[in-house]
């Protein structure tokens, strides 16, 4: 069905200039939600919905030495400015959030992506552990249509790439090559990533090596995200 607006043209006329009919706009933001990686359900999450109850205003983080709530708060702040950064083409530097399983990292890291994929961005989410069993796939010519370097390229490339999960994956030398390969690139190119983990600062050294974690050290702001109880199990019982 043709557009009202241009009649399929994907140009209306403001005075005498022609500009793109706003059905493209929305054509091209569907097929960019449909690339994304993101889940109908993760579709859903907003930085309206981060709510801060989840976080005590008692407990305090034995690092920051401040409550749980006050740190999760600069967390939110710091994706919203992300956001307004990107969209201006001023952000280079990325975020990574860290915790326990739980504590709202994968809901905020998707939060800032929806928030970018509605204004027209670019954005890929894979769960590491996906993207690396994705890679081993195409070891097997017969099944696979992609290729290793497809996949590489596609991370290394896209505008914003948030890693979900780092660290949840074997520690072999092929696995730190792999994710080493992406986010070296990603440095030197100055593009985005965002990285959300269950280890500590003091683990990604170890379980990532030395070059990678660096890399992440120099690429990305750390936000540690603390809770007394899973916010999933919360609000699961919530809902009850």
């Amino acid at each position: 069905m043709s557009c009202q607006e241009c009649g399929g043209t994907g140009l209306i006329m403001k005075g005498k200039v022609a500009v793109r009919c706003n059905c493209i706009k929305k054509r091209e933001r569907k097929h960019a939600y449909e690339q994304s990686g993101l889940t109908p359900l993760m579709r859903e999450f907003t930085f309206n919905e981060f709510d801060l109850k989840y976080y005590s205003e008692e407990k305090t983080d034995p690092v920051k030495g401040m409550s749980l709530a006050q740190t999760a708060h600069i967390t939110l702040q710091a994706a919203k400015e992300f956001v307004q950064k990107f969209i201006k083409n001023r952000q280079t530097e990325g975020l990574l959030f860290t915790g326990p399983v739980g504590s709202g990292k994968t809901y905020l890291a998707c939060a800032i992506a929806n928030e970018i994929l509605n204004g027209g961005g670019q954005v890929m989410f894979v769960v590491v552990p996906d993207l690396l069993d994705k890679i081993r796939s195409t070891y097997d010519s017969q099944r696979s249509e992609l290729t290793e370097q497809n996949i590489i390229e596609a991370a290394r490339e896209v505008p914003l790439l948030i890693l979900d999960d780092l660290g949840v994956h074997n520690y072999t030398q092929w696995t730190k090559n792999k994710l080493y390969s992406i986010i070296n690139y990603r440095l030197n190119y100055q593009l985005p990533t965002i990285i959300t983990t269950n280890l500590s600062v003091a683990e990604l050294s170890d379980h990532l090596g030395e070059r990678t974690a660096s890399r992440l050290f120099q690429m990305c702001k750390f936000y540690r995200l603390l809770v007394d109880n899973n916010i999933r199990y919360v609000k699961r019982i919530e809902s009850k």
